[in-house]
């Protein structure tokens, strides 16, 4: 098609609205619905137990008809609006769309305010219109969160794309469609959604490429999510600019909401530090060995069996939960006296952290070395090792390109608590751990031995991690790292020169009531 009478033709879209509301109605899940007519406002009103969700769908302009030149955008305004006690949850669609453009041809891009002048945020950015010969209704954004006493604004805006493929077949083709709102479903949030919105976060579809580094801030537009020992947790990812939590007087970066609301923060530092910074500030204790011991592998435990120097004869007995590793000591030496000796200790949740011992063998490993015996100087690789590395060496170095980590500790005897023994194995001394090595593959790192200096995790200093990594065939016992570069890496269990990154769990009651935005200039906190 000849270029300048493409720019020169107009192409017309007709768009209207049809206002319409599904509200969940009592517990058997039974549906009731409104509708209105072009640009009319109509509302209804469900009760369900404990509240009420008023939802309001109004176009902001009645619908237009549009004529665009290729490169040309058309804006459109909505507005939904809670006015009962209930915060709902709904999805925009398209409402008997036909849109006859090429793939790629027409795209939209979907923004949220809290007011009309005020800031807009992508909630959809720039994904193609879907293509349809007959009208059809599609989603167009879902998951919109509208809290109780509550009205959103909206902009939708279409653009006809001047494209490097050949569009003379966009001459012929037109886009007419109407919108609705459908989902609108009162419900009662999780502990973890309702911390969720507190702190202004939505969810996103799916999983990252976890083999691939995050050097962006890849949670700016919403947290990703993945199943826990409590429910489902959202965690952030990349060079995260609003994870900033300041707590007994420390600076913390947000992991993950835990599945029961609460916050997994890590510790970095007495003031606030930009991504990429390499500190010693963003830890806690320095140079210290995670055993004195590294010729057995009971040492790679946060705690384990038997005392003393003898060899250990059985999988069960290394793994008893008998003896402190050194950064167990540290650790709790560490939270007592600046956590809860200074009497912040009640706003800390009694949560797992996994020190995951499980010997998945070489079936899992592909290390023909394996033995997956877990004791004594026999060669094995640990759960971790199994999703994050594959390999036919010596301590199993190749990174996978893709790696599986998971949020839930497979054995009780594995997941420390303090006074949970539901759940738990009961064996903490004080609530606090170390990150496991796939918290740091979900926060970014890539695949193993991959550096990131821009991610939130990089503290430009070698510091230990939960997840025991190996029993190798010289004789030593290794854990997971975060490296100086910001890589997942291991280290010798006796290695002298291995920071310390305390982590906590925040009470979803404490989160609730925090304020800020979670920046470095505004960290969430609970001032005085």
């Amino acid at each position: 098609m000849n270029d300048d009478r493409q720019r020169k033709v107009r192409k017309g879209i007709t768009l209207g609205v049809i206002a319409c509301a599904l509200v969940l109605v009592g517990s058997l899940g039974s549906y009731a619905f409104f509708i209105g007519q072009l640009g009319q406002n109509k509302n209804q009103e469900v009760t369900v137990e404990t509240g009420t969700m008023a939802l309001t769908f109004s176009d902001g302009n009645n619908g237009f008809n549009q004529e665009l030149n290729f490169g040309e955008s058309v804006e459109k305004t909505f507005t939904i609006e809670n006015t009962g006690t209930k915060e709902g949850v709904v999805s925009v669609s398209w409402w008997n769309l036909v849109n006859s453009y090429l793939e790629g041809s027409m795209t939209y891009s979907f923004l949220e305010s809290d007011t009309e002048g005020g800031e807009y945020t992508e909630i959809v950015s720039n994904k193609n219109v879907p293509v349809t010969e007959e009208a059809e209704d599609r989603v167009l954004s879902s998951g919109i969160i509208i809290p109780a006493k509550t009205k959103k604004y909206y902009k939708l805006i279409i653009t006809l794309n001047y494209t490097d493929f050949d569009q003379t077949a966009d001459l012929q083709a037109k886009l007419e469609t109407q919108f609705k709102i459908t989902e609108g479903v009162l419900k009662d949030q999780t502990p973890a959604e309702n911390t969720l919105s507190k702190l202004g976060k939505t969810v996103k579809e799916g999983n990252p490429a976890f083999g691939s580094a995050a050097r962006s801030n890849e949670t700016a537009d919403g947290l990703y999510a993945m199943a826990d020992d409590y429910g489902t947790s959202y965690y952030y990812r990349g060079a995260v600019e609003d994870n900033y939590v300041k707590f007994a007087g420390f600076y913390w970066r947000i992991i993950r909401i835990n599945g029961d609301g609460s916050l997994r923060l890590i510790y970095d530092g007495t003031k606030a530090h930009e991504n990429g910074a390499s500190n010693t500030n963003r830890l806690a204790v320095i140079n210290q060995n995670y055993n004195a011991k590294f010729n057995d592998a009971k040492y790679i435990g946060y705690m384990y069996g038997p005392s003393g120097t003898e060899a250990s004869t059985s999988k069960s007995e290394a793994q008893t939960n008998e003896t402190n590793s050194n950064v167990k000591i540290q650790l709790e030496n560490w939270y007592n006296t600046n956590i809860a000796d200074k009497g912040y200790d009640g706003y800390v949740s009694d949560n797992i952290f996994c020190n995951d011992r499980t010997t998945p063998g070489k079936e899992a490993t592909l290390w023909t070395s394996d033995t997956g015996l877990g004791y004594g100087t026999n060669v094995t690789g640990y759960g971790a090792l199994s999703r994050i590395l594959t390999g036919n060496n010596s301590i199993g170095l190749n990174a996978k390109d893709n790696p599986e980590p998971k949020l839930t500790c497979e054995n009780k005897n594995d997941a420390f608590t303090k006074e949970d023994i539901e759940k738990g194995n009961g064996k903490l001394g004080a609530k606090v751990g170390l990150i496991t090595a796939d918290e740091i593959v979900i926060a970014g790192s890539g695949k193993y031995n991959t550096s990131n200096g821009n991610y939130y995790l990089y503290k430009g200093n070698l510091y230990y991690s939960l997840s025991p990594y190996s029993m190798a065939v010289n004789g030593y016992a290794y854990v997971f790292i975060v490296n100086a570069a910001g890589a997942l890496n291991y280290t010798g269990v006796q290695s002298s020169t291995g920071g310390i990154a305390p982590v906590i769990s925040l009470s979803a009651k404490y989160a609730s009531a925090m304020s800020g935005n979670g920046t470095m200039a505004s960290p969430f906190e609970i001032v005085g």
